[in-house]
Parts: C-alpha cells; structure tokens; sequence
C-alpha cells in the first residue's frame, strides 16, 4: 500500500533564514509528483525533510494524516551518488536494507534474485561496485531501495550524472518498476523535459515558496514533448523557473 505525504504551512532551513516557507503539498498515494527549481532553490531540503532527515522550522509533515518524525523504512531515498558500499558484493549491497532489518540471510535470497532480475543485473550478483558502469550502480541503488518494499520512494536528481543514452533507459525502467509497484514516488530534478515525462504532476519552486503545481498530460511517452499541450506547460513551468 502506498503512502500518502502531505505538507501544511511547512517552513524549512534554520530560524530566520528560512530555504522554503509556507508549503501546503499533497502527495497522493500511488502518485509520481516531480519536484523541479533553482538550485539553491530548496528542492533536496524538502526531500530531505520527506524522509525524516530534517525537522521542520514551521508547519508540519504528515505521512498517511499522522506527524513524520524521523526516517521510517516505508520511506526510501534514492540519491545521485549510489553510495554504494565498495567492499560489498552487488547482491551484498541490494541485501543491506534487509540486514539491517535483521531479516534472516535465507530469506533475503528470494527478494534480492527477483530485484536483481527486474533491474537487468541478473549474471552480475558477485562483482563489485568498481567493476559497473555508472547505470549499473544506479540500478544497484534502485534494487536496493525497492527491496524493502517501500510505500514511497524519494529520489534526489538519480540520473543527473547518466550520459543521455543511459538516462533514457533508467527514466523508462523506473516507470516500469513503479507501474508493478504502485508506491508513491517524489522525484526531485533540474530537468524540466525529465520531470514531465517521470510526473504526474509537477511541483515548481521558486522565491522560497512552492510557486505552482501542474498536472501532466499522459501518456507518457519521450515523443510526446512535440504536442501543444506539453510545450504549453514546459514553457509556463520554464517561466515560473525565472
């Protein structure tokens, strides 16, 4: 079951100095909300604060109507940098969210298989993270998130460090793998033609403040950024940008 993140009047950053202020944000379970800004613009201290990580300076995070405190493991974050454990094995670093749950060894082996072959790492269990490319350590990162059966998922820009090419093929295997899933997923990039082809809606912040919220047009599809209606939005997202 997917889990709902809702925030009210939230302030974030320190006393006076505030990053955001006065964020009223609903996230539906189930849904893909794609967060895009300025950089400084606050976007990984709202992700940050999703999963627990910082605690508000006003208002309040709610997760399924009840106060977020603190990380959770129905919360998982997915970061640009895998941060991978070098010294661990492929299957060792997609097991680690499950030993630290101290699920029995026998029983990790079943989830962590079937991970590694929904990410196109089966073959590839015993190499090192030094021995993949670099979208093979993000799907590393993705099967290690996902293994624990999160509710939702929150991924700081994931694929901005991926050549073109590989970031096309790690957008579509993510809709894919949350197509099956059905967890809600937050998203934050810099990429406005990302975040529109990932999002059902497009959270947009700017001067402090969440500026916008855009419902996407479907489906979803890399050729449809040629249709009126997309442009429409990328350019009014691209103007609220500024």
């Amino acid at each position: 079951m997917s889990l709902r993140l809702t925030a009210r009047g939230l302030s974030l950053g320190h006393p006076g100095h505030p990053v955001l202020s006065g964020v009223d944000l609903d996230v539906a379970p189930g849904e893909v909300l794609t967060v895009v800004g300025a950089s400084g613009g606050g976007k990984s201290t709202l992700l940050r604060a999703l999963a627990g990580l910082l605690t508000p300076t006003g208002g309040e995070l709610l997760a399924d109507g009840r106060p977020l405190r603190g990380p959770g493991a129905e919360r998982a974050l997915v970061f640009q940098e895998d941060g991978l454990l070098p010294w661990r094995t492929v299957r060792r670093n997609v097991e680690l969210p499950l030993a630290v749950r101290r699920v029995p060894r026998a029983a990790r082996r079943a989830p962590v298989t079937d991970w590694l072959d929904r990410v196109g790492l089966a073959g590839l269990e015993r190499r090192l993270p030094r021995e993949l490319s670099g979208g093979q350590r993000q799907r590393v990162q993705l099967a290690r998130a996902l293994v624990g059966a999160p509710r939702a998922v929150l991924m700081d820009e994931p694929f901005g460090a991926l050549d073109p090419q590989t970031r096309a093929s790690m957008q579509q295997l993510l809709l894919t793998v949350r197509e099956k899933e059905q967890c809600t997923v937050v998203l934050v990039t810099h990429d406005v033609d990302e975040a529109l082809l990932l999002g059902d809606r497009v959270a947009v912040l700017a001067g402090g403040t969440l500026a916008a919220v855009h419902p996407v047009p479907h489906p979803r599809d890399p050729a449809a950024r040629a249709e009126p209606a997309l442009r429409r939005l990328r350019e009014r997202i691209l103007t609220e940008l500024t």
